[in-house]
Parts: C-alpha cells; structure tokens; sequence
C-alpha cells in the first residue's frame, strides 16, 4: 500500500531522475514551441499556459499508466509475500536502485526496456505528428498526452514500483506524484534550456542524483524487512 514515504520518494525520484529528461526530451519540448511567435518563446509567462497543458496531458498519461500497472499487479505478485515478506516492495526498491544505476551510467539494462516500448510508440507516434506545430493552447494538451507514452527508462522503473503497489488507485497516485517531481525541470526547460541541458550532463550531477535515487530504493527493500520483522514482534 501506499504512504506518504512513497509519495514522498517518489515525488524526489521524478525531480532527481528528470535530469535524464533534459537530453532525452530536450529536442521534444522545442518542437512544442516552434510553431509560436518568437514573442511567445521568447516571455516565460506566454509560454506557461503551453507548458501547463502539455504537462497536465502528460501527467495524465502517467495516471492512466499507473492505474493500469496498479491493477494488474494487484492479481499478481503485489500481494504476495515470501517467508512473510512483502514481495512488491522489495521488488519496487530494486527498481529504484536499477534506475539510480541507470542515471549514474554505470549499469544501463533500463535501456533495454525502452527498446522494448519502442513498438507501441511507433504506433503511437504518428497521431502526436497530427498536433504539431503547436499554434493554439488546445493542442498542448492531446500531444503531452501521447508523449507520456514515449519510451523511458526513467518512467517504466516507476512503473514497476507502481504495480509493485498492488491497487489501481495507489498506482495512479504514485505515478502521478513522480510526474509532479518532473515538473521544475520541464518547465524550466521550456526558457533555459541551454544551461539545463550543461547541467544535466554534467558527471556530477549524475552520480549525485543517482545515488540517492539508490539510497531510495535501498530503503524502501529495508522497510519491507522492517515491517516485517515488526510484525513478527507483535505476534
């Protein structure tokens, strides 16, 4: 079940982990923004209500993820423990840590995963082109829709962690917690893109982020040993 820990870790695992969302969305948020007048690019306040709807679309792509991953792992094995430990905790701190060694470049199996949600993006893609170039606040919304969708290893660890949650609710709203932790950075990325983009790659802050998000996913499997052995305390 979900606490405010996890909300909590999965909020600073989005605003941690949307460092990788700088070179792999970067080229993205410009196409969102070149149909507009240069007056419009050029003035962060025109250019908020095109970053609110496609942020809320895509946030809403993760909620519909989320509920969707929720519920299917609440039939399978999120419900389940194993010498009496809960087995969906532990499983979403491993992907927590396998997403910290994604950021720290020291281990990349995520990337596998993101080939392996290339094919629905292809099918997918093509009714994203139909919005752009964006011209009205209206489009902003569809579009950041279907961009949730785009392949990301960063997204498909949180994804696991949600069906790890086991409840289609609970899933959503984690999802939904980590989009919001991806906010700051995509919105300032749609003004200082540039100094982002030097930032993101940096090794530095790579290895920082990286590390807490292991740090992260490192408590969450302790917790899952912890209650345990609590609960068995009480008996």
């Amino acid at each position: 079940m979900v606490n405010d820990y996890s909300l909590g870790a999965a909020f600073l695992v989005g605003m941690l982990g949307s460092i990788h969302c700088v070179g792999m969305c970067g080229g993205i948020v410009g196409a969102l923004s070149m149909g507009l007048g240069e007056s419009v690019r050029q003035s962060p306040l025109r250019m908020l209500p095109y970053l609110l709807g496609y942020n809320t679309g895509r946030l809403a792509s993760y909620g519909v993820a989320g509920a969707i991953v929720g519920y299917l792992g609440a039939h399978s094995f999120a419900l389940t423990s194993i010498g009496g430990i809960a087995v969906g905790p532990v499983v979403g701190g491993v992907f927590m840590v396998f997403l910290g060694l994604y950021l720290t470049q020291w281990w990349t199996l995520l990337t596998r995963l993101e080939q392996l949600g290339g094919g629905l993006w292809r099918r997918l893609q093509p009714y994203g082109q139909r919005f752009l170039p964006i011209q009205r606040v209206r489009q902003t919304l569809p579009l950041g829709f279907i961009w949730g969708w785009l392949p990301c290893g960063l997204v498909y660890s949180v994804l696991f962690w949600s069906a790890s949650i086991g409840s289609a609710t609970y899933g959503a709203g984690l999802m939904l917690a980590f989009g919001l932790g991806t906010l700051p950075m995509l919105f300032a990325m749609g003004t200082m893109a540039d100094r982002l983009r030097r930032f993101s790659q940096s090794s530095m802050t790579r290895l920082i982020s990286g590390l807490l998000i292991i740090l992260f996913g490192i408590g969450t499997i302790a917790q899952a040993f912890t209650t345990d052995a609590a609960s068995m305390h009480i008996h």
